[in-house]
């Protein structure tokens, strides 16, 4: 396989070095792998942390900035961070309001940063931790007990940062990011495998001619292979898995997010399926956003997040955000 790397060992430190080199306004710490926003800490404002196995670009690093993350830890190429990384952080976008630790539910992130949140508090800072598990496609995966954090991590992180930013306490921005979890579902589907540079080659076998309907974001099974879908057919197939556990009267956002190495052209015809499908089942949509923002690494394919949204999430949802990966309203 071909790959825009020098070795294998420091891809991720080699990235690291170019966020840094192209964001002047993160404070990028390559040796401990913490991504930070430069003005943190914000005094009087809730901290908020993220991080996860690198290879999800621009997930979470990407997410760092004003109305969103105040830092992130990056991992390994599909590792969770460990806990140091998570202390550091923590320390260093605490202003002493707290600090929020968004968790996407694979069983490495959830023990490295309950212990970190033991390590925090141990040196005095507030911690509050939020689980993302809104994927409807397995309940069990190779990588979690219970539902993987997929796309709604990238709602969640959004719409709490944008309630951080307006000053809100921990306990009312942990009860948002909560709300926003148990608000949202989601649902992936994979044309080809994925390439990890220490493999250099496909991390799983999917045949030429099908597809995985419910994959997860590390390329785990999902619920069936199915010969090659249509885009109409897909969306179908996709959103009816999401509506039957997210039935809704209100309006909901949608995410359509490309997995890596699907084309933009082929994203937005998909979102239009997406669209059919919805107003078939007279789902109102309040917002849509298609791209790729929660990836695997070069895997083709996409998922399809939706949260159910009042009118305080909608509002913080379009509140202003100034990040790498997502800006708007600034």
């Amino acid at each position: 396989m071909k790959m825009l790397i020098n070795v294998a060992e420091t891809v991720v430190a080699d990235a690291l070095r170019g966020m840094a080199a192209a964001h002047p306004e993160l404070t990028v710490d390559i040796e401990n792998r913490v991504i930070v926003r430069r003005d943190a800490p914000v005094a009087g404002k809730v901290g908020l942390v993220s991080g996860g196995g690198s290879g999800h670009e621009p997930l979470h690093g990407g997410f760092v900035g004003p109305g969103m993350l105040d830092a992130a830890c990056p991992g390994e190429v599909f590792t969770s961070p460990v806990p140091d990384q998570m202390v550091r952080a923590a320390a260093a976008v605490d202003s002493g309001k707290g600090v929020l630790f968004i968790v996407k539910n694979y069983t490495g992130d959830v023990l490295n940063f309950d212990m970190a949140a033991e390590l925090a508090e141990d040196e005095g800072v507030q911690i509050a931790k939020v689980l993302v598990n809104d994927d409807v496609a397995v309940t069990d995966s190779l990588y979690t007990a219970g539902r993987r954090g997929t796309g709604a991590t990238l709602f969640v992180e959004k719409i709490a940062g944008a309630a951080a930013e307006e000053g809100a306490p921990l306990d009312r921005v942990a009860a948002l990011a909560q709300q926003v979890n148990e608000s949202s579902r989601s649902f992936g589907v994979a044309l080809s495998a994925c390439t990890t540079p220490a493999k250099g080659g496909p991390t799983f076998d999917l045949p030429a001619g099908e597809l995985e309907l419910g994959v997860g974001i590390h390329g785990e099974p999902g619920r069936e292979r199915r010969a090659m879908m249509t885009s109409h057919e897909i969306a179908d197939f996709a959103v009816d898995a999401v509506l039957e556990e997210l039935r809704t009267d209100n309006p909901v956002l949608v995410l359509v997010n490309g997995m890596g190495a699907t084309p933009l052209l082929e994203l937005y015809g998909f979102a239009a399926e997406v669209h059919r499908v919805l107003g078939e089942r007279e789902v109102v949509v309040a917002h849509t956003l298609v791209g790729n923002y929660v990836t695997s690494l070069d895997m083709a394919g996409a998922s399809v997040t939706l949260c159910r949204v009042d009118e305080e999430l909608l509002r913080l949802w379009n509140a202003p955000v100034r990040t790498a990966g997502l800006r708007w309203g600034c």
